[in-house]
């Protein structure tokens, strides 16, 4: 009996206590702080005054921002285009809150397509180093739905690393004239092809006749 009642002793104490580590632990999860919402600010070419953009407002403008630069690595090319290839520059600084955490220099029409460069120095002294890196081709697409004054492009979607899909406009897509142009080339290709079979034929033919007629 009193081991019976030692061990139920046992039992309820150790459920107490789990009982008070869970909500411990709920007490401490709910007392922790949430992280500061993403936001970022562009300034640049046409744009009279920063253009700030909060996630908890506009986050899938934040995101698509932030996805033009979060895929660098640490190295870059040491030089970039020439100062007269870049085109217009814009400066997106990536904040935490209202903490600016990264800086980049974003130019959407480079010459030989979009380009961005990394400086040493950032807004949160973490130490890295400058360089130049190829943009994704969504760029300048991706800027101006953020409300950057670009013109539209067509051609481009969302891209991946250092790059992007390129959509074919749908004026350009005529199945029955691509048809009609497959079958004129194979219609070409086979008329080549038995004329060079009748060339062949004749040409044995004469060396046949020939051939006989020596051997006479």
């Amino acid at each position: 009996m009193v081991r019976t009642m030692r061990r139920l002793g046992a039992v309820l104490a150790g459920g107490l206590a789990a009982t008070a580590l869970s909500l411990g632990l709920a007490g401490a999860a709910k007392a922790a702080p949430k992280p500061p919402p993403a936001g970022v600010e562009i300034t640049g070419d046409g744009l009279a005054e920063p253009l700030r953009l909060h996630a908890d407002a506009h986050p899938a403008h934040v995101v698509a921002v932030i996805d033009q630069v979060n895929f660098l690595g640490r190295a870059g090319q040491a030089r970039g285009p020439k100062a007269a290839d870049l085109g217009p520059k814009y400066t997106v600084v990536v904040f935490a809150g209202d903490v600016p955490k990264q800086t980049y220099d974003l130019y959407p029409k480079a010459v030989g397509g979009p380009r961005v460069y990394r400086p040493a120095k950032q807004p949160d002294s973490r130490k890295t180093t400058a360089g130049w890196f190829l943009g994704r081709l969504s760029m300048s697409e991706t800027l101006r739905t953020a409300g950057v004054p670009l013109e539209r492009q067509f051609d481009t979607v969302s891209g991946g690393v250092g790059g992007g899909e390129r959509v074919i406009p749908e004026d350009a897509l005529n199945p029955a004239k691509d048809i009609d142009e497959a079958l004129g080339e194979l219609q070409r290709l086979l008329l080549l092809n038995v004329a060079v079979v009748l060339v062949i034929t004749s040409g044995l033919a004469g060396i046949a006749l020939l051939v006989r007629r020596r051997t006479r």
